[in-house]
């Protein structure tokens, strides 16, 4: 295998953790923020670590993934049936990127109308569709 691919590879698999890491860990985030008082302490230090997360690691991150995902279908090509799959089950990732996001910004103007056991089973969502994701990249099954 060219040490090119390998090295793009690799990349790929640290800003998919990077980016990951984030998608667990925001909606966690906003369930502590619906017991927030509104411009609380709690609130407001919520509102920064929310932003932070969102914009200093988790859009990089997912831009990177993205770009660092294309590269590796430059190798390996759209011939295989579950690299479709994949690029699907990731779109969806970036569609809950978006959502959460969304969301931020509703908490940051003090618009949230989702509960905290809203957020607790949105939560699983990024989890469930890596699993697939893992499994399809690894077993290649189709």
């Amino acid at each position: 295998m060219d040490n090119t691919y390998l090295i793009i590879k690799s990349l790929h698999v640290i800003f998919v953790i990077s980016w990951m890491c984030g998608l667990l860990y925001l909606p966690r985030l906003f369930v502590y923020h619906c017991n927030a008082t509104k411009d609380g302490e709690l609130d407001k230090n919520l509102q920064i670590m929310e932003f932070k997360l969102l914009k200093i690691i988790m859009n990089p991150a997912m831009i990177l993934a993205f770009l660092s995902g294309l590269w590796l279908i430059h190798f390996i090509g759209l011939d295989a049936g579950w690299i479709h799959l994949k690029v699907t089950l990731v779109l969806i990732l970036a569609g809950l990127h978006g959502f959460f996001a969304k969301c931020r910004k509703n908490f940051a103007n003090g618009q949230n109308q989702k509960s905290e056991k809203f957020y607790r089973v949105i939560n699983e969502g990024p989890a469930l569709l890596m699993i697939f994701i893992v499994f399809l990249v690894i077993l290649k099954p189709f």
